[in-house]
């Protein structure tokens, strides 16, 4: 028996020889049998049987050796140069605990799109994910199925994906009273975690960027803090250390959150009366070291608990000075922009929160048009 022939001498005396026939969905060899008295025999009529596969519809082997983790894979690798860091962290990490754990062992001409509609029912009702982080899921993968047909030109068919329907969550908003209330309860005792916190609920910067701000980007004179930098905490996929993540200090989201935000005569004031004489210091701190995101959740956890505010988020602050604005008239382009959008319809689908008060005001409107 040549090496790597897989035939052989059976117990009863005949010789069997396997052929690969196919592959199940999972990507599972499917193996092919035939006998012979002989070697020879048993040689020849493998031999028949292959040819027979190759003269006919193309078998998944001949097609692609590699199985779809393989795609995914390179996939990742070709993006790693030009993208974020935080970016190609979200993607392996998507890779590897949802499309390459239950899909990677497939070979990509096995992908339907039936298989990837059983999938996305998977990760709903038997994993448990929400349509947002299913939606995210299938964006990733798209991305790679795309990647892999221009790999393997003319094998993969077009595959139409239907991302799940988000269910639209009415933001927590402050209302007028609540946010009074807890302004007054920051400026009691005011610290410098105190002081971040009101620049959030002034400037809607987000929780990143609040906790990457150093008093060297505050301009007390021009009255404009920059937001050039933001702060997550990511998996470390080196894991060199004993800790399975750590802190990275980056660009903003995105080149639209680049931006100069203009204070308030208020706002500036404030800022006056905590700024140290260390220039590179971290607002949240006065000093050189940082207060990461997790930790600054956990002081606005307690504070709002003492200021009897329930289900108030980081992201409510932001969320809050987008609807203060637009109540008092605010231009919405301007608005769009100290925000960090790239457009207005950003802006006003998911940051404008119109209060009952403006509701009413506005349709008092019609009463003095006489309509």
């Amino acid at each position: 028996m040549a090496k790597g022939e897989n035939i052989f001498k059976r117990k009863d005396g005949r010789w069997e020889a396997r052929y690969i026939k196919g592959y199940e969905l999972s990507g599972k060899i499917k193996y092919g049998f035939c006998y012979g008295k002989t070697y020879k025999e048993a040689k020849e009529k493998v031999e028949k049987y292959k040819a027979a596969l190759v003269s006919g519809n193309p078998c998944l082997e001949r097609v692609s050796k590699h199985r779809f983790g393989f795609y995914c894979d390179e996939w990742l690798r070709t993006c790693k140069s030009r993208i974020k860091e935080s970016t190609y962290v979200k993607y392996s990490t998507t890779l590897e605990r949802h499309i390459k754990s239950k899909l990677g062992g497939c070979f990509p001409a096995a992908i339907t799109a039936g298989l990837v509609e059983a999938f996305s029912d998977e990760l709903l009702y038997e994993d448990g994910l929400s349509p947002k982080t299913v939606k995210d899921i299938l964006v990733t993968l798209r991305s790679v199925l795309k990647y892999t047909a221009k790999q393997l030109p003319g094998v993969l068919p077009v595959i139409d994906i239907t991302y799940p329907k988000e269910p639209k969550n009415e933001m927590r908003v402050l209302s007028r009273t609540e946010q009074a209330r807890f302004v007054a309860y920051l400026l009691k005792d005011m610290d410098e975690c105190k002081l971040g916190i009101l620049l959030a609920l002034y400037t809607g910067i987000r929780i990143g960027e609040l906790c990457a701000l150093k008093w060297d980007m505050v301009s007390l004179k021009e009255m404009t803090i920059r937001i050039t930098s933001t702060m997550q905490r990511l998996r470390d996929l080196e894991m060199t250390a004993q800790q399975k993540t750590k802190i990275v200090i980056g660009s903003p989201k995105s080149d639209s959150s680049w931006r100069i935000i203009p204070l308030t005569d208020y706002t500036t004031e404030l800022c006056r009366k905590m700024k140290p004489q260390n220039q590179s210091a971290y607002i949240l701190t006065g000093t050189s070291s940082h207060m990461e995101p997790r930790t600054l959740q956990y002081r606005l956890e307690k504070y709002t608990k003492e200021c009897e505010l329930d289900d108030v988020h980081f992201h409510t602050f932001r969320h809050t000075f987008a609807t203060r604005c637009v109540e008092v008239g605010f231009e919405i382009k301007s608005l769009s922009e100290i925000l960090g959008h790239s457009t207005t319809t950003i802006t006003l689908d998911r940051y404008v929160h119109s209060s009952i008060d403006l509701k009413r005001n506005n349709m008092n409107k019609l009463t003095a048009a006489e309509f």
